[in-house]
């Protein structure tokens, strides 16, 4: 009976084997798959950028609302510079009113913007640039 497992004991016979048989290999691990040895180390890679994602997460959003709130301002003010100098000449009011309603939108941007809604205040910034040069073909 050496070597062999006594069905009474419950042991092994033999002094070199252990009382716990070896686990069997994973599939993965079996010899003769195409598996990649590292495997393992590649998802913790991908965790470790979804990681390095969160922690920029913030600051890019910050900066995400300061340039929608930046930018949103910065046309505005052009648009009503350009709604006040264009109806101090002699052009028909559709202009200046094209300009003023950019700019307006453009404001309305920088709020969204500075309220984190930046996809939508890029939206409108493009919508008030565009109503703004469609004023600008009017003259």
């Amino acid at each position: 009976m050496s070597g062999r497992i006594s069905s009474e004991a419950g042991v092994h016979d033999a002094p070199h084997e252990s009382a716990h048989p070896a686990p069997h290999p994973a599939p993965s691990d079996a010899p003769g798959t195409d598996a990649p040895e590292d495997a393992h180390e590649d998802a913790y890679v991908h965790e470790d950028e979804d990681e390095d994602a969160y922690e920029d997460g913030p600051s890019d959003a910050r900066r995400a609302r300061w340039t929608a709130t930046g930018a949103g301002a910065l046309l505005t003010t052009a648009g009503l510079a350009a709604a006040v100098l264009r109806a101090l000449d002699s052009v028909p009011p559709l202009v200046p009113l094209a300009y003023a309603c950019g700019a307006s939108g453009c404001a309305l941007a920088a709020v969204l913007g500075s309220r984190g809604r930046t996809r939508r205040a890029l939206w409108l910034m493009i919508a008030g640039t565009a109503l703004m040069a469609v004023g600008d073909q009017f003259d």
